[in-house]
C-alpha cells in the first residue's frame, strides 16, 4: 500500500490575518505609535495602554464603523464635533459608553479624521501637562533625587509592531 506524505509546511500553516478595516485610522495616529489587537472579530486600536477605537466592518448589523472609547460625560461635546456619532446598539437599547461613527454616514471619513485629531490633540495636551508637572517636581540642585516621582515606564510591547 502506498503511503502519501503530507506537506510539512501545511501542518503548521497559520491563519491568514484579516485585513484591518479603515486602516487610514492607523496612519492618522502614526505619531502616537498605535498598536492593534483582535477583539471579537474587530480590531481594537490602542495608544499606549489605552484603547481609543475599535474598527468594525463586515458584521450584519448597524454598528459597523469606528467605535469611539469614551465616557457618557463627554458625549455632548463630542456630538457637537461629530454629529453622526451615536451609541452602539449591539449591547442593547440605551446610551452606552461606546459610541460609533457609522460607516454608512455621509460624513464618515471626515468624522473619523476629526476623531483621530481629537485623540492626537488630547495626547499632546496630556504630554504638556505631564511635562509641566515634572518641571514643578524638580528638587533643588544637590538633591539626591531630581524628581519626586520617577517618570512612568513604557508599556511592554512585546507584540509585533505595526507595519509602516
Amino acid at each position: 500500500m502506498a503511503v502519501t506524505r503530507r506537506d510539512p509546511d501545511a501542518l503548521f500553516a497559520t491563519r491568514r490575518k484579516k485585513p484591518v478595516p479603515f486602516d487610514f485610522v492607523l496612519g492618522e495616529l502614526a505619531d502616537l505609535e498605535p498598536w492593534t489587537r483582535p477583539m471579537f472579530g474587530c480590531t481594537a486600536v490602542y495608544v499606549e495602554e489605552r484603547i481609543v477605537f475599535v474598527l468594525r466592518d463586515g458584521k450584519k448589523d448597524d454598528d459597523n464603523g469606528v467605535w469611539v472609547a469614551t465616557t457618557k460625560e463627554h458625549h455632548g461635546s463630542l456630538r457637537r464635533e461629530l454629529p453622526s456619532m451615536r451609541s452602539i446598539t449591539v449591547f442593547g437599547v440605551g446610551e452606552t459608553g461606546w459610541q460609533v461613527l457609522p460607516v454608512d454616514a455621509e460624513d464618515f471619513e471626515e468624522s473619523v479624521l476629526r476623531a483621530c485629531a481629537l485623540v492626537c490633540g488630547g495626547r499632546e495636551d496630556r504630554q504638556g501637562a505631564e511635562a509641566a508637572e515634572a518641571e514643578a517636581e524638580i528638587e533643588p540642585e544637590g538633591s539626591p533625587l531630581p524628581l519626586a516621582n520617577p517618570p512612568p515606564t513604557r508599556l511592554d510591547r512585546s507584540r509585533a509592531p505595526l507595519a509602516r
